[in-house]
């Protein structure tokens, strides 16, 4: 069927379509930059999904119990845009529209959450959106079993390119999807066969349906610019006929309507140029100036906006009867609990009187066997590690299909997967996500847990076997380039905990925090009780004085984690020979650093020997080495240059020179 009697089919769904069409290459062509093809291709899938099926309102964007819209072809922004526009989302105004890309707008080139509502999540980076809507389903889940049904029931819809299954996370998150059954996620996949160099087949043959179908997913497809064929496609999806999440294969054309670049990578990634433009107006049909929608169609969409409003309302009433209000209400609003603290507290002051020489693995899982019963919220899982990672507790059940109720995912070996489901469980709201795998596996996590951060989110990562303390497992399995990664990624808030006490803290202040991502780098190995005061958070100070020095220090040794027990024993060496010797923990070089620059002097006074010890690198501990009043003469690092090894954890530390010894020496060597 060509563009003509595409026409003529559907007059009523082809104007409203050619809006978002139209609209799209007007706002790529002002801008000079974007991707016109994908929004002018999926505008039929979009019109029918908004007009018959996605459950929003648009006066009321954080409505709980909406349907989600995930647009994981993130370069496809114009889309959403245009769609939000349309129907009417207070934000989205026209000057919006064609300020898009620019400087100050909420219409970034891709979209991002926080700056325009009605995104729910940021996706840039391909197979983001699909994986975090994994979380966001889980959730929807998890929520309705927590709460029933009236207050949560709703679908989760993803629109997912080419680009997006051919990223490796989209098999880990589609295979968590099928094995959970998570039937009110629904994938759209636009399949037009072209990516940025070409057509799909100069890089992948992969068969999408059978793909999906071995997943453990319902697999349909449609005529993507046939209304009646997506509307009975989507009908079908949205039926929930059995327990499976469903796959939609819609058959599009790239740049649809624009008659000479349609169907080619010409209409991926740049405008298509203002003779395209008139030439696409004339097929579609569309004799408007740039960025003028007809007063008609407007309110057509506008009327679309507004369909659920009644469901809303409905929904609202239900809340209010409800005997779970005041609680749900906290759920879904993210507040922090008020029973975290003095339960935090309590296990402090336990941990002081018993001076227990665990792990802070395990410390971390005794914190979390006080926390988890508390709070109803917390959801947490691991990546095929649980008994490694120390994450289950015996309260939270298995969450599966078999348990919605459960609170503790089975992830599988799935770290970026993991990392962006929990980031989609975030976003969907009612829980407080945490998973585990190993410190080194940052590496695997590592897109995810930046849009994490980027986003604002704070989920929690517990990431075990944070050293060449881990031992045998040798090099492949040991950090040491990992905590700086983390440090130098924004809004990020690295800890390391040296024993029980800061290992509580660093969880009170992870699971209070409202807008940034928290990651535990704990060991393997035991660790003693090294806190000798159990009241005030120190952790939350950033660093802090763990030992003072019998008068003013002539020498200060910093340290993290498995190491601070170093520096403790180094002191006492130093001491011993009159050497005044200061043991500063430093369990977040963040909040040291929102620190004001009294306490900060306080703790790091001018005029003295530094040494920072850490099994890693030392690129991150220059600023408190050399700045905060430092000097290059006066500081070392013991810690790693290079790679590890396999072997015992005690012989790698001796191997390689990360010993109270060397730390010593190191202090003597400078005090000259």
């Amino acid at each position: 069927m060509d563009i003509a009697d595409r026409r003529k089919a559907d007059p009523a769904h082809w104007r409203l379509a050619t809006a978002i069409r139209a609209l799209s290459m007007d706002a790529v062509e002002a801008a000079n930059s974007g991707h016109p093809g994908m929004p002018m291709g999926m505008a039929d899938v979009a019109t029918v999904l908004f007009r018959n099926h996605l459950k929003f309102d648009a006066a009321s964007p954080h409505w709980f119990d909406r349907d989600r819209f995930v647009l994981s072809a993130g370069h496809g922004s114009m889309l959403i845009y245009s769609l939000l526009y349309l129907t009417g989302y207070e934000q989205m105004t026209l000057d919006q529209i064609r300020n898009f890309r620019q400087w100050g707008s909420i219409t970034a080139g891709h979209p991002e959450y926080g700056h325009a509502e009605g995104v729910e999540t940021t996706t840039g980076p391909l197979g983001q959106g699909i994986a975090t809507a994994v979380g966001m389903a889980i959730a929807e889940e998890a929520m309705r079993a927590q709460f029933g049904a009236d207050l949560c029931s709703h679908k989760t819809w993803v629109i997912a390119g080419d680009g997006c299954l051919m990223e490796g996370i989209s098999q880990e998150a589609i295979g968590l999807a099928g094995m959970q059954q998570l039937k009110n996620l629904i994938v759209l996949w636009d399949h037009n066969d072209i990516t940025i160099d070409g057509r799909v087949s100069l890089s992948d043959k992969t068969d999408q349906l059978k793909r999906f179908e071995a997943s453990g997913w319902r697999v349909l497809s449609c005529d993507g610019h046939d209304a009646a064929d997506i509307d009975r496609a989507l009908t079908d999806a949205a039926s929930g006929k059995d327990d499976r999440p469903v796959m939609v294969a819609c058959k599009t054309i790239i740049g649809f309507g624009a008659p000479n670049k349609q169907d080619s990578s010409g209409v991926h990634g740049s405008p298509l140029g203002a003779n395209e433009i008139a030439a696409a107006r004339a097929a579609l049909g569309w004799d408007h100036p740039a960025f003028v929608i007809p007063e008609d169609i407007l309110a057509d969409w506008r009327a679309i906006g507004t369909r659920a409003r009644a469901a809303r309302e409905a929904w609202n009433a239900r809340v209010d009867a409800s005997a779970n209000r005041d609680e749900f209400a906290r759920r879904i609003s993210g507040e922090v609990s008020d029973r975290l603290s003095p339960t935090i507290a309590a296990l402090k002051e336990q941990a002081l009187a018993g001076k227990p020489k665990v792990a802070t693995r395990k410390a971390s899982e005794m914190v979390l066997e006080v926390v988890n019963p508390e709070l109803p919220e917390t959801m947490g899982g691991s990546a095929d590690l649980t008994g490694s990672n120390n994450t289950k507790t015996k309260d939270l059940g298995v969450f599966s299909p078999e348990n919605r109720a459960g609170r503790y995912v089975n992830y599988g070996i799935r770290e970026h997967g993991m990392a962006a489901a929990m980031n989609g469980i975030w976003l969907h709201g009612g829980f407080r996500p945490y998973g585990g795998t190993f410190m080194c596996f940052v590496d695997y996590a590592r897109g995810a847990m930046r849009l994490s951060a980027l986003m604002g989110l704070p989920v929690t990562y517990v990431m075990t076997h944070d050293s060449i303390g881990l031992g045998e497992d040798g090099p492949t399995h040991q950090p040491v380039e990992h905590l700086a990664i983390c440090r130098a990624t924004p809004n990020t808030l690295m800890l390391r905990p040296c024993d029980l006490i800061e290992t509580a803290e660093a969880w009170e202040i992870a699971l209070s925090s409202t807008s940034t991502p928290s990651v535990l780098a704990l060991s393997r190995q035991n660790l003693p009780l090294l806190r000798e005061t159990a009241g005030e958070n120190m952790t939350a100070k950033g660093a802090y004085i763990l030992r003072e020095a019998s008068a003013a220090p002539k020498v200060i040794l910093m340290a993290t984690g498995s190491e601070v027990e170093i520096a403790v024993a180094a002191r006492e060496t130093l001491e011993a020979s009159g050497v005044p010797t200061r043991v500063v923990s430093v369990p977040t070089m963040e909040l040291f650093r929102e620190q004001d620059a009294e306490y900060r002097a306080s703790v790091l006074p001018a005029g003295t020997v530094r040494v920072a010890i850490e099994a890693g690198i030392r690129q991150p501990w220059d600023w408190l080495l050399l700045g905060e009043r430092g000097r290059e003469e006066s500081s070392g690092f013991i810690g790693m240059t290079g790679f590890g090894a396999s072997a015992p954890a005690p012989t790698l530390y001796k191997e390689f020179g990360i010993t109270p010894e060397a730390t010593v020496a190191e202090a003597r060597r400078l005090l000259g």
